[in-house]
């Protein structure tokens, strides 16, 4: 299965600006620039894109580890927050954080943290950002 987005540039980097483009059509022109990215202009920047594609990877990872246990859950409610650090060789993301409060009837907090670390190690979008620290604060709500 492939998927695919497509983001045209125009400029340098600081003044210049472009648009992000999803197949599914989504993000349609979605504009994004130096001030989105390190700044805070109108529009969108890689790592929040990052931060977006974590949070959905995950709450879909946990959902469908619970319910492989048998637990199915009302809710899962994932933040994640991506942190791009200015390194000696250049901006790197470092660090991603998620955050999940989840809402699962019947289940005992040992087993629920059990099957969230397994989630967040078996998400296929952590398991991509290796690279960066990946941290997980799960709740059970």
């Amino acid at each position: 299965m492939d998927r695919k987005a497509t983001a045209i540039w125009h400029g340098d980097l600081k003044a210049g600006k472009g648009s992000i483009t999803t197949q599914s059509t989504t993000l349609k022109d979605a504009q994004y620039s130096f001030k989105t990215r390190f700044e805070d202009g109108v529009g969108t920047n890689p790592e929040e894109l990052i931060a977006a594609a974590h949070a959905g990877c995950f709450s879909m990872a946990f959902s469908n580890e619970l319910a492989t246990a048998g637990h199915v859950a009302d809710t899962v409610d994932t933040t994640a927050v991506v942190t791009l650090e200015f390194l000696a060789d250049g901006p790197t993301i470092t660090k991603i954080k998620l955050t999940t409060k989840a809402t699962v009837p019947g289940i005992d907090k040992e087993t629920f943290d059990t099957i969230a670390k397994k989630a967040k190690e078996g998400c296929p979008v952590s398991r991509v950002l290796k690279g960066a620290e990946i941290t997980l604060d799960a709740q059970l709500v």
